[in-house]
Parts: C-alpha cells; structure tokens; sequence
C-alpha cells in the first residue's frame, strides 16, 4: 500500500487516484510536495501590498501581513455610529471569467455586492476584506483578481485592510477558484436607514445598473450552452462589444452617489436590485401597509435585457423576479426632493428614472407593463407579496 493515502467510506485510495504521483518509501514529505506552495503565497502578499496601500482612507492605514485589521471610527470622524456589516460573492459569474480568462472586474464585483448593501442602510463602507481560495495559486491571476477588488474599493471610498488567500489542493478543480467579500460600514444613529420612514406617496427612483451585475448567472449561463453562444464574438445587440464582455460587465457601486444625499435626510430607503430582481428587493425595505407598483414603462429595456429575454423566452415576470432589468439601485423619495435627488445624482453620472410610488396596500412590490413592454402580449402583472 503506499504511504500517501486517503480513506473514503472506510477503503484507502492511492495517492494516484486523488491526482498525485505516489512517493517513494523514504521520500521526505514536505508541504509544497502536498500541493501547498507556501513562497507563492508570499509573493502574492507582496505584489498585493501596493494595492492595498492604495485604498488608504481616515481610520485605516491599509497596512497587510498582521492578523487583523484595525480601523479608528473616531479618526473617521463619526460621534455616535452604529456598524453595519454585509458579506457576499460573486456566484456563478466567476465560472464565465475562468472559462474565458476574465478575471479584471469580479473584484470590483465582489466589493459592489458588499458596499451596496451598506448604502441601503445609510452606511459608508469603512473597510474591507476578502477570501480568495484555490486548488492552486496561478500566476497572475489571484493579483489581477484583488487588483479589482481594490479597485473596487477605491470607488466604494473603503479600505482593503486584509483578507486571507487560500491554496487548498483537491478541493477545486484545475484553475478554479472561489471569492467571498466582508465588509463594515458606519452611519451616524440618527441618520439609519430602516425603511421606517418610507410612506404611501413616495416616489420611486430607479439608478441604471451597469449590465447583469452579480445575479442571475446560473441562467446566463444555461442559455449560453444550450443555445451555443459564441462569447469571444461581437454581441448582436452590439457590434461594439464581445458578448462575454457585455455579461462580465463589472456591477456598477453606488455609494459615493447615493451617500451625500442620504446624510441630507433625502432618501426614505434603498433597495439594492440583486437575487430576487424588482420583484423581491423591493419589499425588503418597505413598512406594513406599502406596496411598492413599478411601472415598467418607465425607462427603456436595455439591450443586453431584451436579448437574455429574447434568447430564453423568458416571461415578463420571469425577468422581474430573475434579473434586475437595468435598474440596480431603487430610491424611496418624497415629492418635494424628487427634483433635487434626480439632480444631485445626474450630476454625480447616475441614469436616473422614475419608476413608480409607493402605495397603500399589502407588503409587497407589483412590476407591471404595456403590451410589447419586455415583449409582453397583452398588458401584464406580476406581484410579489413579502
């Protein structure tokens, strides 16, 4: 039998059988003759430093290599703050930026789906930390992967303070990996955003998503293999574009657009448009006795939208509780600051529109649209209670 061995439901597996050459009686194990280059990982340490550094902001000094990061809310200037914390990942799109060798944006991605989730609370994301895990380290691909995060960082104004880089062999296959972000916020007691402020009559804003984001990619997916879509060619919606680039399209972060305006006590809520589409996000933010009606109408389908639909067959309501439609960021506002928001917003770049109201009713949010509206065949509804 040879020494290097795995037991599986009690039988032993020879090394050859995990992927690994056997070892000769008398060999000298080490880690790295495991799988594990411990230098490789020091190296990344070190090219990520800069990076790092980069993301400087009051309260961090961004330095890596401890085992923690610290962070002073009094240097950043809060008096009485309560944190707010949000992890997530990037999901199936990281499948789409190995098989096509796209790794520049899921940093950013990574980070839009953490920051994002603080602004809907009034926070500011203060500082940031990721997990990047491997089967094994490829060259240049975990720094082109944190070299996006903290770019994504910088835009979301929070410093990369740390994070952890795991070579794990056997537990992912050949050039893959897997992501997970962590990051903290602060907002001032009085200035959170709990939806308790939102009330029949508001006005619903909706900020333009940048493509598909982060959500709905196990579909994408599915509709590229089953209908063979060339991905490395121009997207027929666009000549300008390949398609891969179209979907890999980083998510667009809000944050620096959307913070002054909520420590000016504009903004009744946020809804961050993410698993769950319109349909489901919505509501989260909303009191008992509102429903939020969305008018599809409103703003035109983007391209990339029509297309997925298109390609898929996909039900108006199918695409409102799938995908976010073009609108990644919704707005709970009253009458009287609707024209200074949409202002104060166009000009920090946001697409703004205005989507719907908020209405007296059950909890919960109703997508409708004409007919022909996201191809409908006649005027359409769909409503999610929550």
């Amino acid at each position: 039998m040879c020494n290097d061995a795995a037991k599986i439901d009690g039988s032993v597996l020879p090394a050859f059988a995990l992927g690994r050459s056997p070892m000769s009686e008398n060999e000298s194990y080490s880690y790295a003759k495991a799988g594990v280059d411990i230098a490789a990982g020091n190296a990344l340490v070190r090219a990520i430093a800069p990076l790092a550094k980069a993301t400087r902001r009051p309260g961090a000094d961004a330095e890596l290599g401890g085992f923690g990061g610290f962070f002073d809310l009094k240097a950043a200037g809060y008096d009485d703050p309560l944190l707010v914390a949000a992890n997530d990942g990037v999901g199936t799109k990281l499948k789409l930026a190995i098989d096509h060798n796209r790794h520049d944006g899921v940093g950013i991605d990574l980070v839009a789906m953490c920051a994002n989730d603080l602004i809907v609370q009034g926070a500011e994301p203060l500082f940031f930390l990721d997990y990047y895990a491997t089967g094994k380290l490829e060259s240049g691909v975990a720094e082109r992967v944190i070299a996006g995060i903290a770019e994504g960082c910088r835009i979301a104004g929070c410093a990369l303070i740390g994070g952890e880089t795991a070579e794990m062999p056997g537990m992912y296959g050949p050039g893959d990996y897997d992501l997970a972000g962590f990051c903290v916020g602060a907002v001032e007691r009085q200035k959170a955003l709990t939806g308790n402020r939102v009330k029949v009559g508001d006005v619903l804003l909706g900020l333009a998503s940048s493509g598909v984001h982060s959500n709905g990619f196990s579909l994408v997916r599915r509709l590229a293999a089953d209908k063979g879509w060339k991905l490395d060619r121009p997207a027929i919606f666009d000549q300008d574009i390949l398609l891969i680039d179209a979907l890999m399209a980083p998510t667009k972060i809000y944050v620096k657009s959307l913070l002054p305006l909520v420590r000016a006590g504009m903004i009744n809520a946020l809804a961050h448009i993410t698993g769950g589409g319109l349909l489901e996000n919505i509501p989260r933010v909303l009191p008992d006795g509102c429903h939020a009606m969305v008018d599809a109408d409103a703003w035109d389908q983007p391209r990339l939208m029509a297309f997925l639909q298109a390609q898929g067959h996909i039900e108006p309501g199918e695409m409102a509780r799938t995908f976010n439609c073009g609108i990644g960021m919704v707005l709970s506002v009253e009458e009287d600051h609707v024209a200074g928001v949409t202002t104060a917003l166009e000009a920090a770049g946001e697409t703004v529109h205005r989507i719907g109201e908020v209405q007296a009713g059950e909890k919960g949010c109703t997508v409708r649209g004409s007919v022909e509206t996201w191809s409908g065949k006649a005027d359409w509804r769909a409503t999610h209670l929550g």
